[in-house]
């Protein structure tokens, strides 16, 4: 970024809050062999997550912030684990 030669390093996450819904994202998938989702979107109550070869690669929750987060930490410590 900016012109730096610098690895990101860091777990990509957004959020965002528009009147009454709530939406987060943590990881990155571009190519998934199986989407999980638990919870129904017509409620807006669920988390779909991104798996490829077993694998977690990404997970959405809607208005589950809490689990939000905590897909969060597990992808940090994924990712500080193999450093």
């Amino acid at each position: 970024m900016l012109g730096r030669r610098e690895p990101f390093d860091m777990v990509p996450s957004f959020w965002t809050e528009q009147y009454d819904f709530s939406l987060a994202y943590v990881g990155h998938s571009e190519r998934f062999d199986e989407v999980r989702i638990d919870g129904t979107l017509e409620k807006r109550d669920c988390a779909l997550s991104d798996w490829r070869g077993g694998r977690n690669l990404a997970v959405a929750v809607v208005h589950r912030d809490l689990e939000g987060l905590r897909s969060e930490i597990e992808f940090e410590r994924a990712l500080a684990a193999t450093a």
